[in-house]
């Protein structure tokens, strides 16, 4: 690890929270915490792992990313 506050100790996390406040959380208005909790819940869960493609796994989401990589682990 860098010494703390050195901005590449966080880039992952960065890059993901700025994700979600573009495509989730500034185009809503939350009424309550809790339909925040979910809303951002189901964006994480149903799409951002699901369903949206991510230029470092090949254009392909996390779970198909998983899916391929175990298979040709089973192959081998």
């Amino acid at each position: 690890m860098s010494h703390r506050g050195n901005r590449q100790d966080n880039s992952v996390a960065e890059s993901f929270f700025q994700l979600l406040k573009r495509e989730r959380v500034k185009k809503k208005i939350y009424s309550s915490s809790n339909d925040a909790r979910s809303d951002i819940f189901d964006y994480v869960e149903m799409f951002y792992n699901d369903k949206r493609k991510h230029g470092s796994n090949n254009l392909l989401s996390p779970v198909e990313y998983e899916y391929r990589y175990q298979e040709r682990l089973d192959r081998a």
